[in-house]
């Protein structure tokens, strides 16, 4: 049980679609805007959670069609995603009206995320510690990554807001934004790599 939950503090911690859009959301939209995407996020992630356990997601994932489309809206909403952030505050009048990513762009993030269903599929079919009692274990499993899951979101979520909250220039807050935002597709990029 150990080793899980330290897996799940390292998988979870490490750089990923899911933490540094958080503290980019934190970064570029405030605290209030964060926390709502970061409860999408937490439902997301659940959901993913589930459809790995239950089957779903192996079953789905097994068709190539499905996985070939499901990799085109994955790229294309993280891309989506990064943009908005590397551009949240600036000055342009067709990014200034846009609105943070709230719980459903959270929830869609967790869907087309690759990495939540490598983590999760990492988390439920390996570290069994309670071989004898599957159910109980994937309960427990459950109850110890949403443990770590929440606290670490949340101090991305921090980090970014206190990103958001210095006195600096308009520049250089522009520059983390993108710098946060090029960090998050370059995580896209690498795992699209490796799963090529």
């Amino acid at each position: 049980m150990l080793a899980f939950a330290l897996a799940v503090f390292l998988l979870i911690i490490t750089p990923g679609p899911g933490v540094l859009s958080t503290a980019g959301v934190g970064a570029g939209f405030g605290y209030r805007a964060g926390t709502q995407y970061v409860i999408g996020l937490f439902l997301g992630t659940n959901l993913v959670a589930l459809a790995v356990v239950s089957g779903l997601a192996a079953l789905i994932l097994a068709d190539p069609r499905i996985r070939l489309l499901l990799f085109v809206v994955s790229f294309g909403y993280l891309a989506y995603l990064a943009f908005r952030i590397a551009f949240a505050g600036a000055r342009l009048a067709f990014i200034e009206k846009a609105r943070p990513p709230g719980i459903g762009g959270g929830i869609l993030l967790q869907i087309v995320n690759p990495k939540a269903y490598a983590v999760n599929t990492a988390f439920f079919t390996g570290f069994a510690f309670l071989p004898a009692n599957y159910m109980a274990e994937i309960g427990i499993k459950f109850l110890i990554m949403n443990a770590i899951w929440v606290p670490i979101h949340f101090l991305w979520l921090w980090a970014g807001v206190l990103l958001h909250r210095l006195e600096m220039s308009e520049r250089a807050h522009r520059i983390i934004n993108i710098g946060m935002a090029s960090a998050m597709m370059g995580v896209v990029l690498l795992a699209i790599y490796f799963q090529l």
